[in-house]
């Protein structure tokens, strides 16, 4: 069965660009216009990854991508002008997998999807009883599940990867690039301030103080690291 990614833009010309370019390389493709309709779409359809442009009609991009986190892990794509750098990081911290800046190549959107979908089949990796745990946090390699205190937390694809990063190595410091690298891809360019965008989502998904952190730590001009103690 051919991948899924639906198309979430309020220019018809964009859509049929972006289609185009997926459908010759093998995508099964579908379309929405606004907001409204990609959240409909999304629950019909269950695709593989959403492409979502950030600045819509009545339901921006960011309120779709808000919406969706609250059910769904599906990877999602951001896209956004120039100057809605604001927006940009909003859109990273409530669960967007990666961003692109209009205008954007159509090659480059295909080569960050697959990307992104290869991150997000990294579980075929890991058996089902594969687990890293540590003194009130669980994290299940295999169902990609996540649980603090005994409590399923809802996290993004790529900050599941970001932070199974830091938790396989204790205590570690890993740098940004260091980051970039094992979770969005040595191809990567752009930005190393997302990883900080992630970083605190992360933390406050897990309820984790920055000021004094009990899992993720700053190391300030480096990196962080993973303060979690073995349970």
């Amino acid at each position: 069965m051919a991948t899924r990614i639906l198309i979430v833009d309020d220019e018809d010309r964009i859509r049929e660009i972006i289609r185009g370019y997926l459908e010759s390389d093998g995508f099964d493709v579908t379309e929405a216009r606004d907001g409204a309709d990609a959240l409909r779409t999304a629950k019909r359809w269950q695709p593989d990854l959403i492409v979502l442009d950030v600045m819509m009609p009545e339901i921006d991009g960011i309120e779709v991508l808000r919406q969706l986190r609250t059910t769904s892990n599906v990877p999602v794509i951001l896209l956004t002008a120039r100057a809605e750098e604001v927006d940009t990081l909003i859109g990273l911290s409530v669960g967007a997998d990666d961003y692109m800046t209009k205008p954007f190549s159509p090659r480059e959107l295909v080569a960050r999807i697959k990307t992104v979908l290869r991150r997000a089949d990294r579980s075929a990796a890991f058996d089902a009883s594969d687990r890293l745990t540590f003194a009130g946090l669980v994290i299940d390699l295999g169902a990609r599940e996540l649980f603090r205190d005994g409590e399923p937390v809802v996290i993004s694809t790529l900050e599941f990867d970001l932070l199974v990063a830091l938790a396989q190595a204790p205590g570690r410091v890993l740098t940004r690039r260091q980051l970039l690298e094992k979770v969005w891809g040595f191809d990567f360019f752009g930005d190393e301030r997302v990883v900080d965008v992630h970083i605190r989502s992360i933390r406050q998904k897990l309820g984790d103080n920055a000021d004094d952190p009990e899992l993720i730590g700053t190391v300030r001009g480096v990196g962080y690291k993973f303060l979690g103690a073995p349970a």
